[in-house]
């Protein structure tokens, strides 16, 4: 009892308002050899990058757990990508350990083995009578039965095998995805001995606890609303289920001793080259991670520092770590609305479409900007604050993808949009999705023959989970083998969809994130990324295809933080490499034949205008000026047709597409600046050093000779036929 006296008396007495601290203008990423947190004083979170462990809670020396925010700091030493557990899955270690408790592990795997063995049985009877596709959907069904009732491991490894396409098909896949952690709750007392164990403090001395019982249950712990005596803050209590890790360890185990006979069922009978023993050891380190609350913690901090600067509004609560133990979790209490709850947004004010594009902007970042990334987005993960802000809540299940992963990601899109085959095949070789000695012909034309359908749609009716579908047949018929970066893409993207989806029923995830796509191939100067964009804006030939540019610059200025100075500075940049040498002079000679043809269209077009002012009277002629002012308001897209005067319109010839598209572009380009004199000071200062470090450079100096030469050339050769009547590509006698 005198023990949390002075536990109490400490955590008053020190306890202030917590100060914040800022990290150097670059945010960090996690590409870094260390990335390791820097330890602040007691904070909280904030719209600034901040520490989140509260490690001023109390004396280490009087508090044992006070020791957690060095095992926090730890777990990010020596370049570690996701915080890795204090017991990790060790299979060999389960081995030795099960072994000497023979009548513990055959009981479990009686449990085990024999509903699994029933359902295993119907499947090679359907085999047997040729009536496997038929009776598909039942079977599914009994696995999901099946895998419901065999506790809280066996769901969880339903659930990871609900996003491995290139393991079961499609209905079974749709199946998997209903599990529910549906367990029931465990004593409060065995919760407060859990505490006392852990904390060495009893639970009423620390805590007052709110309401009766729990506030939710999970199959790895259940959370307690309560009061910290010492200070009045209400908090969330985390507390894991007894023996939580001794049963994963055990039915894992069970499903590693089992694994060679489903290796023969999967190969032998299934035709299906996988490794079941390499998958299980995949999710034992996976759940693993999961049943430590101080790599949670030690998550949540590193999230924290890396996105709170974003300009997404985000929030990570506190979390206090000498009341936090690898299986007591203790953090701030956050009073928010579940995204899917409509009518308390409205009563806030919060709309709920801006929400949701926030969610997914600021998950899109995650994974292909810094690749530390929040797995499991689901609504029961997420709230808004009152003050219009995300709040994530549980971050156990993260997931990390290494720049060549990312870029690899946003490749694959840009070969799906190009529908170029051959380069995804390639690509998925390359990060190995498939064996490099697979033939990639009979690949290429199943994909060709799965995705049109889905790529065919506008970008706005594109379905993440259809594609997914549709590239899941292709996964699971061909010896694909996904690793754990991919899945957890596909995890998080189709989770991030779902969730969206029940908000706005026309959310489509794929054109959410075209914004976003288009300004990180417009503004990253990787070679990886400048090569997507190559074959995104280029056709075959190397021909600049103006439609896509125009749409790409047109979907980056939607996307927050886009700057279009810095996509030219970029490009620039990139057509300076020696390796650009043939984009840059098939770029000139485009730009050549723009420019030409841009200049013959003008003058046309000038002409025809004043072929108008000589045949019409006065009146007329005022009209028609006024309509070329329109006009080339139009051209330049800063207004859109005159609707008032249909006569005006008439006077005017039709603004030829090369103007009207030049114009478009050079807007975009232009980022639609005003020409008011502070913006056009503005756009001076921004778009200046540019310029002039493009005309130093020797590259581009001797390019835009050879482009003057031959627009100089060509404009020439016009004079002279059109002084002497000479038709274009004529012959001379």
């Amino acid at each position: 009892m005198q023990k949390a006296r002075n536990l109490l008396n400490e955590y008053s007495r020190d306890f202030t308002p917590p100060p914040q601290f800022l990290l150097p203008s670059e945010p960090p990423t996690l590409d870094e050899d260390a990335v390791g947190g820097t330890a602040s004083d007691s904070v909280s979170s904030s719209l600034v990058p901040i520490d989140v462990i509260d490690i001023d809670i109390t004396e280490p020396s009087t508090f044992p757990s006070a020791r957690t925010q060095q095992k926090v700091s730890s777990r990010w030493e020596n370049g570690v990508k996701v915080a890795t557990p204090i017991k990790t899955y060790e299979p060999n270690l389960s081995s030795s350990r099960y072994l000497k408790k023979p009548l513990i592990w055959l009981r479990r795997n009686f449990e085990i083995a024999l509903p699994l063995a029933k359902w295993s049985s119907g499947l090679i009877f359907d085999l047997a009578t040729g009536k496997v596709v038929e009776r598909e959907q039942v079977r599914a069904n009994e696995l999901l039965r099946v895998i419901s009732g065999l506790g809280p491991a066996i769901i969880k490894g339903g659930q990871a095998l609900a996003s491995r396409p290139d393991l079961l098909p499609k209905v079974y896949l749709d199946e998997l995805q209903k599990l529910q952690d549906d367990v029931p709750r465990f004593e409060d007392s065995t919760a407060f001995r859990i505490v006392k164990e852990e904390l060495g403090v009893e639970f009423t001395e620390l805590f007052e606890i709110i309401g009766d019982g729990p506030v939710a249950a999970a199959s790895i712990g259940q959370v307690y609303k309560a009061t910290l005596k010492a200070t009045g803050e209400t908090v969330a209590i985390k507390i894991q289920r007894p023996d939580c890790e001794e049963t994963i360890a055990l039915d894992l185990y069970i499903l590693r001793w089992w694994s060679g006979i489903a290796n023969i069922l999967t190969q032998g009978i299934l035709k299906r080259d996988v490794n079941v023993q390499s998958i299980i050891d995949d999710f034992g380190e996976l759940i693993y991670r999961e049943i430590d609350y101080v790599a949670e913690a030690a998550n949540a901090q590193r999230f924290s520092e890396i996105y709170a600067n974003l300009p997404i509004s985000i929030f990570v609560p506190k979390i206090y770590s000498a009341l936090t133990t690898s299986k007591v979790l203790t953090m701030e209490w956050v009073d928010g609305i579940r995204l899917t709850d409509t009518a308390a947004l409205q009563q806030y004010g919060l709309d709920k479409e801006e929400l949701v594009d926030s969610l997914v902007q600021c998950s899109l970042r995650q994974i292909l900007d810094n690749g530390f990334f929040h797995a499991d987005p689901h609504a029961g993960n997420m709230l808004a604050t009152r003050d219009g802000r995300l709040c994530y809540l549980d971050f156990g299940m993260m997931g990390y993808a290494s720049e060549e992963q990312r870029n690899g990601f946003l490749l694959a899109v840009v070969h799906m949009v190009n529908r170029d085959w051959n380069s995804l095949v390639v690509l998925y070789q390359k990060l190995g999705f498939i064996p490099m000695s697979e033939d990639a012909t009979l690949i290429e034309e199943a994909l060709e023959k799965a995705l049109p359908d889905v790529l065919n749609a506008d970008v706005s009716e594109l379905n993440f989970k259809n594609v997914i579908n549709k590239l899941g047949d292709v996964f699971y018929t061909f010896p694909f083998s996904l690793p754990p970066f991919y899945i957890s893409i596909i995890r998080c993207l189709g989770v991030l969809e779902g969730l969206a989806i029940q908000v706005d029923p026309k959310f489509r995830i794929i054109s959410d994130a075209y914004p976003y796509i288009a300004s990180r191939l417009l503004t990253d100067s990787q070679a990886d990324m400048q090569e997507a964009l190559k074959r995104l804006a280029l056709n075959k030939d190397g021909e600049l295809r103006w439609d896509r540019l125009e749409s790409l610059l047109e979907e980056a200025q939607s996307s927050a933080g886009y700057d279009v100075a810095d996509a030219i500075d970029k490009l620039s940049d990139y057509l300076l490499r020696d390796e650009a040498d043939a984009l840059a002079q098939q770029l000139s000679e485009q730009v050549v034949e723009l420019v030409d043809t841009l200049g013959n269209d003008t003058i046309e077009y000038v002409l025809n205008i004043l072929k108008g002012f000589a045949t019409n009277d006065e009146r007329s002629l005022v009209l028609a000026l006024r309509a070329l002012q329109v006009q080339l308001g139009v051209a330049t897209g800063q207004v859109g047709r005159s609707s008032d005067s249909q006569q005006m319109n008439d006077l005017m010839p039709e603004i030829p597409e090369t103007l009207q598209r030049a114009g478009r572009i050079i807007t975009l380009l232009t980022g639609g600046i005003e020409t008011d004199e502070k913006s056009i000071a503005i756009y001076v200062q921004k778009y200046l050093p540019i310029f002039r470090k493009i005309a130093n450079e020797p590259k581009f100096r001797k390019l835009g000779a050879e482009i003057t030469a031959q627009l100089v050339d060509r404009l020439f050769s016009r004079t002279i036929r059109m002084t002497f009547g000479v038709k274009a590509g004529a012959e001379s006698g």
